[in-house]
């Protein structure tokens, strides 16, 4: 199918489609001195004419009755095309019945004009429907331009907004002596489980991006956590584990008092997130002991890959543990409870989710 993209700064041209020359000539002397005029004395041959130079013809004044091909089939031909929703074709019949009258106006033709012409009244009511295409033609552009630089904003305005959380959360990272990429891995290993297993079924891309942007919010809340209590190499006494515990409920205040990020899509799940990505699928996690299915499956999906994530890499209070015995402490339940279909998902995809990582002459994963 042709494409018709006429320039709306050009004057255009006008095409008549008539088998008789003073028909045309008539045509022709009147809208002259307004259009560039192009003649096609057949159906066929105007058809051809159109299809070759898309966007050529500002309109098209088209005869019925005509050898070859006659005017209604043209236009049926051009209504396949899309052609009259882009430029007006006018119907010029010496005898306009109601039956050719009735399929012309449904096939998108703009105005049906008997013969003999008048000169000055066919001259007014083409050039008015020209002028209403053009118009329109303009006014889409303007708006086609308007919507272009409206999406460069957006598209700012998320980078902004997605470098603002990479930021806050590189910044707690450090904060607690963490390697650098530990938020870009949570980030990457949330974005795998819902983009590649069922974990993420009925999922729009869109929803994924934002589960996957708001995870790397988790910690946000150990910010409020003393450094003595944050870095301590050591095991944490059961007093300053009922501090380091505080870290998802100041978290979640947190990022509740920041207004920007509550007009972010990606604010309903990192909320989310950083009050519940320790809980457990038993119902022995904290803050509020929630179990199975009352875990939504992003803070779900952000706990394992932060006990993943945790388990094969360096930490002030420990080293990493080689993968197969990350996998079996996984399996087995000795670093939290989790959701079985979780589970399963997981190591569907853990040999790709391994890749995010290096092995050390020992066999261990480091970063």
């Amino acid at each position: 199918m042709p494409e018709f993209s006429l320039n709306p700064a050009a004057p255009g041209t006008l095409l008549i489609v008539d088998d008789d020359a003073v028909n045309r000539a008539i045509l022709q002397g009147i809208f002259s001195p307004y259009y560039q005029i192009a003649e096609a004395a057949d159906g066929r041959a105007g058809l051809e004419m159109i299809r070759e130079q898309p966007g050529r013809f500002c309109a098209v004044l088209l005869d019925v009755v005509m050898p070859e091909m006659d005017g209604i089939e043209v236009l049926r031909r051009l209504h396949e095309d899309g052609f009259p929703a882009q430029a007006p074709v006018f119907l010029v019949t010496a005898d306009p019945n109601g039956k050719v009258t009735k399929e012309a106006y449904e096939l998108g033709v703009m105005d049906v004009i008997s013969k003999p012409v008048t000169p000055f009244v066919v001259l007014r009511r083409v050039q008015s429907v020209i002028e209403l295409f053009q118009a329109r033609r303009r006014l889409r552009g303007v708006v086609e331009r308007q919507q272009a630089s409206l999406l460069v904003q957006a598209e700012k305005i998320i980078r902004l907004t997605q470098g603002m959380v990479e930021a806050l959360a590189t910044a707690i990272e450090f904060r607690s002596e963490e390697s650098g990429g530990h938020v870009r891995r949570i980030h990457d290993i949330t974005f795998t489980l819902f983009s590649e297993t069922d974990l993420g079924r009925g999922m729009r891309r869109e929803e994924i991006d934002q589960i996957a942007l708001a995870a790397i919010l988790h910690d946000v809340g150990k910010i409020a956590i003393p450094d003595t209590i944050l870095n301590k190499p050591g095991r944490l006494t059961p007093e300053e584990f009922e501090v380091m515990k505080t870290h998802t409920t100041q978290g979640a205040l947190l990022l509740g008092r920041i207004p920007q990020l509550q007009e972010d899509p990606s604010y309903r799940y990192a909320a989310d997130i950083a009050l519940h990505h320790h809980e457990r699928h038993d119902g022995r996690g904290y803050p509020e002991g929630l179990k199975g299915d009352e875990i939504t499956p992003w803070s779900q999906a952000v706990s394992l890959a932060d006990v993943y994530d945790a388990l094969s890499c360096k930490r002030v209070y420990k080293n990493a543990f080689p993968r197969e015995q990350v996998l079996e402490m996984i399996r087995g339940g000795a670093c939290g409870a989790f959701h079985p279909e979780l589970l399963r998902c997981f190591f569907s995809v853990e040999e790709e989710l391994s890749q995010f990582y290096h092995k050390d002459e020992k066999g261990r994963e480091t970063v």
